[in-house]
């Protein structure tokens, strides 16, 4: 038989990316978690026979990808290639070896064909509970957080571990959804086996070993290519962020070098009390997403494209926290990184990266429980809720409003959460004057209400930054807008943490905007005009920020009540 061609190569390397994209779709469909069905909070691959990740999906968030592009490495290590058997799946949520906190479950699928262990598929999703405390930042350790599932097997040989799954029901407040969400994990990487069967006999392979070989060496050559025709040099990036109680410090050293750039977090602030804490797996991920975005977007995703970014970081710091530190929040001190990395960046590659966003996702988890006054057949219920606030302005047009950079979740709609639990939002919309003026825009954070219906008592979990250290505008540009939470009454609430909310009252949030680039005097006039036809921005910030005289103000708020288009 001939070799395969580069053309035929090419072929199976995106048949394979439409292989693991079916399979994240998969997940999406089958799901039982609102943050999966609707936010897309997962991940999906197929990995060699070493462990090794060659292509990833589209679908989902690269804290959840690219951590999990180490993890299956893990689950060879621990249930050992000798013992593994067509129909088994592997699971787990530890941290440290899985995406950084026991929300996110990693299940991995051995792949056999012709009687040979030819590669694995996996997939994470993360679940609204995992029984302890519930998802929030108050655990003081890991074991608080919830059930801890090691390495180990769901199926044996296509049977399922009744013990595991009876375990699991006893120790969750959400049994069915949660082992909905486990059965669809599995279903989604067993779709990726048969996907990947047929391509293997449509194309005559024994094995995965030519395309991979092939896919991580054109990989790495094309990532070195980018690395080496940058300038090289070393700068430092610094960001202050709200913590839980106290400010924390994230500080990276990033260098550009022959075939390689180093991110050092030396000088980060170290473990938190509380549960924001960042096991090294997922610092990796986000900093090596940031590089990647930056210097070598079009290069898809796999182990060879992602070596060249080395991450390290001092054991004990925030952003390598040792067990059993608490880790639930790992995300909101997570999703600041790529801004932290983009500060030292803009040193050495200017005009290429954008100013600051608002990092962490505006989430936020209502624990409904019924009072005496409940309906009949009321129950208690768990709702997540995904939001965004703006991401930063670029070199070369506006922050995006409501999209969440870096994480790539998607903002779940009223309705879905409505049917979720008995909770009520009252209002959803963007927040006028937010995004940080500039020669472009920041993005817009929302404004959002919520609430129980009658009858449900309400403890609000809140997962917020940027409240006390809004984002940062770059090259001249002005800072987002900060998180505000409060009840409706004007009772003032944390940015972070389990609290109470009074029986009958809202709970109103305004979430941050992304920082603007370049002077706001330098914008262009007619984008100010839309901006304000559009009500994006308010008549005082048209005027403050950008010089617009009342004249031009008036008429363009006239021209745009009688629907003329800016």
């Amino acid at each position: 038989m001939t070799e395969p061609s580069t053309v035929a190569h090419q072929v199976m390397w995106t048949r394979l990316i439409s292989v693991v994209e079916e399979q994240a779709q998969a997940l999406i469909r089958t799901a039982f978690s609102t943050s999966v069905r609707e936010a897309g909070d997962l991940s999906a691959g197929v990995y060699d026979d070493q462990g090794q990740m060659l292509a990833q999906a589209v679908t989902g968030t690269p804290g959840h990808v690219n951590a999990m592009a180490d993890a299956v490495g893990h689950f060879i290590r621990r249930i050992g290639r000798e013992t593994m058997a067509e129909g088994d799946v592997y699971l787990t949520n530890d941290p440290w070896e899985g995406t950084g906190h026991l929300h996110d479950i990693t299940v991995v699928t051995p792949v056999f064909h012709a009687g040979g262990l030819t590669g694995f598929f996996a997939c994470t999703a993360h679940v609204t509970d995992i029984g302890g405390r519930g998802f929030g930042a108050d655990a003081n350790s890991v074991y608080e957080e919830g059930l801890y599932i090691p390495i180990m097997r769901f199926m044996d040989r296509g049977q399922v571990d009744r013990t595991l799954l009876a375990i699991i029901r006893g120790n969750v407040r959400e049994p069915d959804q949660l082992v909905g969400d486990l059965h669809a994990l599995a279903t989604c990487n067993e779709i990726g086996r048969r996907r990947l069967s047929a391509m293997m006999a449509e194309f005559g392979l024994a094995d995965l070993a030519d395309i991979a070989d092939f896919i991580l060496t054109n990989s790495r050559k094309a990532t070195l290519e980018r690395i080496n025709a940058l300038p090289e040099g070393t700068a430092q990036g610094h960001m202050r962020i709200d913590g839980y109680a106290t400010p924390i410090d994230l500080c990276v050293s990033l260098t550009i070098a022959r075939d390689r750039i180093l991110c050092d977090w030396t000088g980060t602030s170290g473990v938190d009390a509380k549960g924001i804490n960042v096991p090294m797996v997922y610092t990796k991920a986000y900093t090596c997403y940031a590089l990647k975005c930056a210097i070598a977007p079009e290069i898809p995703n796999n182990a060879a494209s992602l070596a060249p970014f080395e991450v390290t970081a001092p054991e004990g710091s925030i952003v390598n926290a040792p067990h059993p530190a608490p880790v639930a929040l790992r995300h909101v001190i997570g999703h600041m990184l790529p801004d932290t990395v983009y500060g030292a960046l803009d040193t050495l590659l200017p005009d290429t990266v954008p100013a600051e966003g608002a990092g962490a996702l505006c989430n936020f988890h209502l624990s409904l429980r019924p009072r005496t006054d409940a309906p009949a057949g009321a129950r208690r219920a768990e709702v997540l809720i995904f939001n965004s606030g703006g991401s930063g302005a670029r070199p070369a047009s506006d922050g995006l409003s409501a999209t969440a950079f870096p994480s790539g979740v998607m903002t779940m709609p009223v309705e879905a959460t409505e049917q979720a639990g008995p909770a009520i939002i009252w209002r959803k919309e963007l927040r006028p004057d937010s995004g940080g003026a500039g020669r472009y825009r920041g993005g817009l954070g929302q404004w959002m209400e919520v609430g129980a219906r009658e009858g449900y008592a309400l403890d609000f979990s809140a997962m917020f930054d940027r409240v006390h250290h809004p984002a940062r505008g770059r090259r001249g540009g002005a800072d987002g807008a900060p998180t505000t939470i409060a009840e409706d009454d004007g009772t003032p609430m944390k940015g972070k943490g389990r609290q109470g909310v009074a029986h009958g009252r809202r709970v109103c949030m305004g979430f941050p905007g992304g920082g603007g680039y370049g002077q706001a005097v330098e914008r262009d006039r007619a984008a100010v005009r839309r901006d304000l036809a559009h009500g994006l921005i308010s008549p005082e910030a048209a005027a403050r920020d950008h010089g617009l005289d009342p004249a031009t103000i008036d008429d363009t708020l006239a021209r745009a009540k009688r629907g003329e288009v800016f």
